[in-house]
């Protein structure tokens, strides 16, 4: 999928972008040969959280396993589920150690081309987003995903090139969150994710997961392009559970 407005004059890079694995312990390499593929396909692969249905290691090991068969650059970040089991921190090493970058405190840059990304958080959007007000867990709450968007602008401050993709697992819009229901949009994720991707020119895309049942694509109130890459969007939509971008 070519995402012509989201490209420069440069040499373009291209993004295989992926979200919502939920790799099981039953699994037996469900995506090593979706990872040979997307070696061929692009120069970058992208994974947008949930990578593992419980955050169990044994999920990480196999998704670990099919990782190792790709033979370009892996970068992506957490997602809700790979916190389920309370070791966040184990399942990023395990997939650190196969090669993947995940990204939460630091940036990365590739070829020209600079990714920063969190996993977010949730909080709604709009009139329906959540404020800092009343109980000390309700601020608390909101406070989460201050720190998650907090900690992408850090990383997109950083980035010194003029191409950057932002990489979410929460939407930071609620366009691309039509087609799940309504009431559910502040669970999905946070209009303050948005807030820093709007700070920077140099963001020519955005990429989250999540919403399984939401929109493909849709735009920031600056215009920039962010697309929903959960693998449940992009296979009734293009044939494929990956999506690959040109950035």
């Amino acid at each position: 999928m070519d995402n012509s407005e989201a490209t420069g004059s440069q040499s373009k890079l291209r993004v295989a972008a992926i979200g919502d694995l939920h790799v099981q312990e039953s699994d037996k390499a469900p995506y090593r040969e979706m990872f040979a593929e997307m070696s061929t396909a692009a120069d970058v692969v992208v994974l947008c959280g949930d990578l593992t249905n419980f955050g169990k290691t044994g999920e990480a090991e196999i998704l670990a396993e099919d990782i190792r068969a790709c033979r370009v650059p892996v970068v992506g970040v957490l997602g809700n589920h790979d916190y389920e089991c309370g070791q966040p921190e184990k399942v990023c090493e395990i997939l650190t150690q196969a090669g993947m970058k995940v990204l939460d405190e630091q940036a990365v840059e590739i070829a020209g081309v600079g990714f920063a990304g969190v996993k977010g958080f949730l909080g709604g959007y709009g009139r329906g987003e959540l404020a800092p007000f009343g109980e000390p867990i309700v601020k608390a709450f909101v406070d989460e995903v201050m720190t998650e968007a907090r900690k992408l602008e850090n990383q997109l401050r950083t980035i010194r090139t003029d191409r950057s993709v932002a990489v979410l697992h929460y939407s930071p819009i609620a366009e691309t969150l039509a087609g799940e229901p309504e009431p559910i949009f502040q669970y999905l994720g946070s209009q303050r994710l948005c807030e820093p991707i709007d700070r920077f020119d140099h963001v020519k895309a955005v990429v989250h997961g999540h919403a399984h049942h939401g929109t493909y694509e849709g735009r920031t109130p600056r215009g920039t392009p962010v697309f929903n890459v959960a693998q449940f969007v992009l296979q009734p939509n293009f044939g494929k559970p990956y999506v690959v971008l040109e950035v």
